[in-house]
């Protein structure tokens, strides 16, 4: 039976006016309250909001009024977001727009959503643990070159704190560093730091639930230019078929259930399989020019090599892959959206792409997970575990993600002490969870209390506290006058600044960044705060070589020639030719070092992306 209009109209009134584009009538519906929140965020039967119908078909002014509307832009069909169906439209007001706006909704979310995790956290009793991250490949030299870490975890009330060297994955590189994540719950508010043992900063944020809509600015244009020139990618477990088992043990006829113990707890095994990983990758947006293949590198026939050979590994199995393919037919393209009303809203047609034709690559792998599972560890898998991986998946890294994605899973009774699962294309990572209240290794501000069969631990509020010599991250100026007072100190100082690689402290980043460990391009020589901190690294320099300069010819003044050297310049020096060559000679040795650093890591870096992009 054919659907008319009238019953359209009246099943999903925002939908019709967003299929016909009507957005001086949307606007005036939306802004006469005709509509509650709820029927503003409802789904067609297709299961789209109007909002993101809007964004699919490419109509701008539609999604503009359903933004200043307060619709969610946080939404998605098939996988596909909001933010991906923007950037496969190619238009970049559209794609700004829907990205900014789903930026500030994000920031709204954390704001809101970390007191929260905190006030849950407060109610469950204190622990201390340490999460060992460990990656593998099967693909031999990617193996050698995959990273590991251990997360240190302290939870003390509403107070927690991360310790960690390993940041995250970004630009193809595995960010490392030696970080601490401190929050602190404070009612419905919360504040967190981010402190960098090795450049001695802090970043500090506190967040508070926001209320009313806020202007958010529009990301840069450069960031618009890299997404409309890149395909788009998801990857997601499909956990309809999933099956758990009990690993067995012995011989033929003598078989028996397999347990092992980890770290000091006996522990079940179990395999999850029939847990299919489905990457799709979409294209019909990046131009033409954009999609030449990127030249060979050396190590690309090894794991195409690799790749195409059944691997070794029980774990991860390439089950299928589709070759990209167009979801219109040739006289299809000829129109932006073929579909007509009619075919949309009806029960009875079958469901087809709508907006541009699609260009998709489609992949899906079979794997099997292990699963160590624990019935008395002293743990709370929902109460105390899951927070932390909601807290660390909101600011950190995507890995995170994944494994809370993978523990959401109906699993078998008991604590996952140990877990296997696969990440990427070619890339596993194992999760053992050790020095459950520091059992097995000491740990400062720790104490293991035994009482009887029950384990507990008492958390000194001291670990929460920012210890003396940190300075604030936000504040570039103040460094020099933070803990630098010898000359011998400044000059080393100096030298490691002009030897440093780009992006310095003074980028201007906002928190979220920073904890993710990302950094944005350099503001370059010309803002005004790279060239006060040029101009007192210089002064530091002349003061030091000058400081020696005069110690070396009896002179009993250094520390004053350096202070004068800080503040007013005095003339300039005679220099030792001595010195300076000593100088230019390490400057040069330290380039040539770095050199060498950057070949080695340029080559780790492209087996790690050839390793974790679907070709």
């Amino acid at each position: 039976m054919a659907i008319s209009a009238d019953d359209v109209m009246r099943r999903y009134p925002l939908h019709w006016l967003v299929w016909n584009n009507q957005y001086e009538e949307l606007k005036n519906s939306l802004t006469s309250k005709k509509f509650t929140q709820e029927e503003i965020e409802g789904k067609d039967l297709r299961g789209r909001t109007p909002l993101l119908l809007a964004v699919t078909l490419g109509h701008l002014e539609s999604v503009r009024v359903l933004i200043e509307a307060g619709a969610d832009v946080n939404c998605e069909k098939d996988g596909w977001t909001a933010v991906q169906e923007a950037t496969a439209t190619g238009n970049p007001e559209l794609l700004s727009l829907v990205l900014s706006r789903r930026d500030y909704q994000r920031h709204v979310l954390r704001s809101g959503g970390i007191p929260d995790l905190l006030r849950r956290l407060s109610l469950a009793p204190d622990f201390y643990v340490e999460m060992k991250w460990e990656f593998t490949s099967w693909v031999p030299l990617v193996s050698r070159m995959c990273p590991f870490d251990t997360y240190k975890v302290y939870k003390r009330g509403g107070n927690v704190r991360v310790d960690t060297t390993l940041i995250g994955f970004e630009n193809n590189r595995w960010q490392r560093g030696d970080r601490t994540y401190i929050f602190r719950g404070q009612g419905r508010t919360a504040s967190l730091m981010e402190l960098d043992h090795e450049l001695g900063t802090v970043w500090c944020e506190y967040l508070e639930p926001m209320e009313g809509i806020r202007e958010w600015p529009a990301p840069p244009q450069h960031v618009i230019d890299s997404r409309l020139n890149s395909p788009l990618a998801i990857n997601y477990l499909d956990t309809d078929k999933i099956s758990f088992e009990r690993n067995k043990s012995g011989i033929w006829g003598w078989r028996q259930d397999k347990s092992e113990p980890v770290n000091g707890y006996e522990c079940k095994v179990f395999s999850a399989n029939n847990v299919e990983l489905v990457s799709k990758t979409r294209s019909e947006h990046v131009p033409v020019t954009a999609r030449r293949p990127p030249a060979r590198a050396p190590l690309a026939g090894l794991l195409a090599l690799a790749d195409s050979d059944q691997p070794t590994s029980p774990l991860l199995t390439p089950d299928k892959e589709d070759t990209p393919r167009s979801s219109r037919s040739r006289e299809d393209l000829t129109s932006f959206n073929p579909v007509t009303w009619e075919e949309y809203f009806s029960e009875e047609a079958p469901e087809r792409d709508i907006g541009r034709p699609r260009e998709v690559a489609t992949k899906v792998q079979k794997f099997r997970a292990t699963l160590w599972l624990c019935e008395d560890y002293p743990l709370e898998l929902q109460e105390q575990i899951m927070p932390i991986l909601d807290l660390m998946a909101a600011i950190s890294s995507p890995h995170f993600a994944k494994l809370k994605d993978f523990i959401q899973m109906q699993l078998p009774s008991g604590f996952p002490v140990k877990i296997e699962i696969p990440l990427f294309h070619v890339l596993n990572a194992r999760i053992t969870f050790g020095n459950i209240f520091a059992t097995e290794t000491p740990v400062p501000y720790i104490s293991c209390i035994q009482e009887g069969d029950r384990l507990s631990c008492v958390v000194d509020d001291q670990c929460f506290v920012v210890g003396h010599g940190y300075r604030d991250a936000a504040a570039p100026d103040e460094r020099l006058s933070c803990g630098v007072d010898d000359e011998e100190g400044l000059l080393q100082y100096a030298i490691q600044q002009s030897l440093m690689e780009g992006g310095t402290h003074d980028d201007q980043v906002d928190v979220w960044e920073a904890l993710r460990g990302a950094r944005p391009p350099s503001a370059g020589p010309t803002t005004h705060g790279t060239t006060h901190e040029d101009t007192q690294l210089q002064r530091a320099i002349e003061a030091s070589l000058e400081s020696l300069q005069l110690r070396g010819a009896g002179a009993g003044s250094g520390a004053a020639v350096a202070a004068a050297g800080v503040g007013e310049r005095g003339p300039e020096p005679a220099h030792d030719p001595e010195l300076l060559a000593a100088l230019a000679l390490s400057a040069q040795e330290q380039a040539q070092r770095q050199q060498a650093l950057d070949a080695e890591q340029r080559a780790l870096d492209e087996a790690l992306r050839l390793s974790l992009l679907d070709n």
